[in-house]
């Protein structure tokens, strides 16, 4: 499949330098992972649901602040489920269920790594994985406890068995399988549609309308059978009406909702979004399909990566909640496309991508160095009093280990920018590794700032030492699914949907300027809160006063 390419002269991979891309690829997935708590909006809910496995061992129902939250499947679920549970007594619950991102993505960016080697020769493998990490959009929420993070290895283990099928029909399917399933266990009937799409489309093509294409196809439903029919029917038997809640209510009932509503003011929005969140990968790709428009019809590769990243576009704008993670599994076909370009890409090119990268990210990282340094010592600077205006009550502390974190890598990447030369594979190299440098620099010396503008903790505290001694239950109004998992989180707080009747407090949530609920008669306002810095999000706790 990758004949035109083998013919292309590029310079060997050699065993060190497998390892340090090995390694590059290994700080880019850890870093993040640990070390902050669970971040609104989506690692706040999404936690809840685990921190329900944790506790209470009930395996089969996905639960959230004691309700059941049918959304998704709970493949994720589970495995961050196990990963706390494993380093519990190292880390904290909500850091060792974090590591499951780490690991699904590793597992992707190996499916990927084996796709580019599969359809583009042996020295693909290595760009394809760092053309992927430097795609800003996998960089916040691949560090993120999302279910997105599963399906994206989903759909890299079948992308990697549609490529295999051509050669290895059998070995395929079962990739193709497995994937799907995995896909299925996360997030739903999102990997099915992809898989039933993209496997009739490429039957519009002679290399594809073969019978051990067809046996492909059929291996990877017999091996998908089980993780796309087990969980559902125990959910079934365990009840009817949960099961469709969330085949029909939350999934398919949801598609056709949203077909039939008419607002589709979004179905174009990853028209816009995908140049950045693809970036630098994305003119990469379009460069290689523009180069090799004569040969598309006569190459599978192409028609495999095309037809993919087409399929994902339709059928993920047509989803109702159209977002930046969920564009995710169209990073794949756009990175493997980029990875083509190493061949034909002129060197003018390629030297302007690498001094774009080398002076993006050195402004950035003095940028965050120096707006460090003016919060730690309060220099006064703009940028300095920007930064107290939202978060006043931030007490900057000088974390050593932090710090030297830091130096050491900002040294690194001088080191590698100065001694590495101008090529398209050292630019995309160039480009990842200061990707790395700056998400290092956020997550060693920023941290402390960004986790107090995005946890929940010490509002949470806050409102716990605020509660009366006595009182039988806390009914919540308009308190979202994040905040009402933190909530039992950091202050083992539950509360009680549609029971302000019933109990004698009642936890509002609202902006700034809600009208107060103490107007109303018979409630007494006790506490008011919010996030750091955030006046747009704030919480009421109220009592109910007896009558005379």
């Amino acid at each position: 499949m990758y004949a035109y390419y083998t013919q292309m002269k590029e310079p060997e991979i050699t065993a060190l330098k497998a390892w340090l891309l090995f390694l590059l690829c290994g700080v880019w997935v850890f870093t993040g992972l640990v070390g902050h708590d669970p971040w609104k909006p989506d690692e706040a809910y999404s936690f809840g649901l685990i921190y329900h496995y944790i506790q209470s061992g009930d395996w089969l129902i996905p639960t959230l602040a004691g309700e059941a939250y049918l959304d998704k499947p709970p493949l994720y679920y589970w495995t961050a489920a196990i990963f706390a549970k494993l380093f519990a007594p190292l880390l904290p619950l909500h850091d060792g269920a974090r590591l499951a991102s780490g690991f699904y993505t590793a597992l992707t960016l190996l499916f990927v790594g084996l796709t580019g080697r599969e359809l583009f020769g042996n020295n693909r493998g290595w760009p394809a994985a760092i053309i992927l990490i430097g795609c800003l959009g996998m960089l916040l929420r691949a560090h993120e406890i999302l279910t997105d993070n599963a399906l994206l290895t989903g759909c890299a283990m079948m992308l990697y068995g549609f490529a295999l099928s051509l050669r290895r029909p059998r070995l395929a399917g079962m990739f193709i399988g497995i994937g799907l399933g995995v896909g299925f266990m996360s997030k739903g009937f999102i990997a099915p549609m992809l898989f039933l799409l993209i496997s009739i489309s490429l039957l519009a093509f002679r290399h594809w309308r073969t019978r051990a294409y067809l046996s492909t196809l059929g291996i990877a439903i017999l091996c998908a059978s089980p993780l796309l029919t087990v969980w559902p029917y125990l959910v079934y038997q365990h009840s009817p009406a949960l099961f469709t809640d969330w085949a029909w209510t939350r999934n398919i009932g949801r598609w056709f909702e949203y077909a039939k509503g008419g607002e589709y003011s979004k179905t174009l929005y990853y028209l816009g979004a995908l140049p950045w969140l693809a970036w630098p990968a994305a003119p990469l790709a379009a460069w290689t399909v523009w180069e090799a428009r004569k040969r598309i019809w006569n190459e599978p590769e192409f028609q495999l990566l095309l037809v993919t990243f087409i399929v994902m576009f339709v059928v993920l704008s047509g989803v109702k909640d159209i977002n930046d993670q969920n564009a995710m599994p169209m990073l794949l076909p756009i990175a493997l496309l980029a990875t083509a370009a190493l061949s034909t890409l002129r060197r003018g090119a390629a030297n302007a991508l690498d001094w774009f990268g080398i002076m993006t990210f050195a402004l950035l990282a003095i940028v965050l160095w120096s707006g460090w340094t003016g919060v730690l010592v309060n220099n006064g600077a703009w940028l300095t009093k920007r930064l107290q205006e939202r978060q006043p009550n931030f007490d900057p502390v000088f974390d050593p280990y932090a710090f030297w974190i830091a130096v050491v890598v900002s040294v690194l990447w001088i080191v590698l920018v100065w001694r590495v030369g101008r090529s398209v594979r050292r630019s995309l190299i160039n480009w990842t590794a200061g990707i790395s440098l700056i998400w290092i620099l956020a997550m060693t010396l920023w941290l402390p700032l960004i986790d107090s503008s995005k946890s929940y903790r010490p509002m949470v505290v806050d409102l716990k030492s605020s509660l009366p001694k006595r009182y039988n239950c806390i009914a919540d109004v308009r308190v979202g699914d994040s905040q009402r998992a933190m909530l039992e989180y950091f202050g083992d707080i539950k509360l009680r949907q549609n029971a302000t009747k019933v109990c004698n407090l009642l936890l509002v949530q609202g902006d700034r300027i809600a009208k107060p609920i103490e107007d109303e008669i018979g409630w007494e306002k006790l506490w008011e809160g919010g996030r750091q810095g955030k006046q747009d999000e704030r919480f009421r706790l109220y009592q109910r006063v007896k009558r005379k």
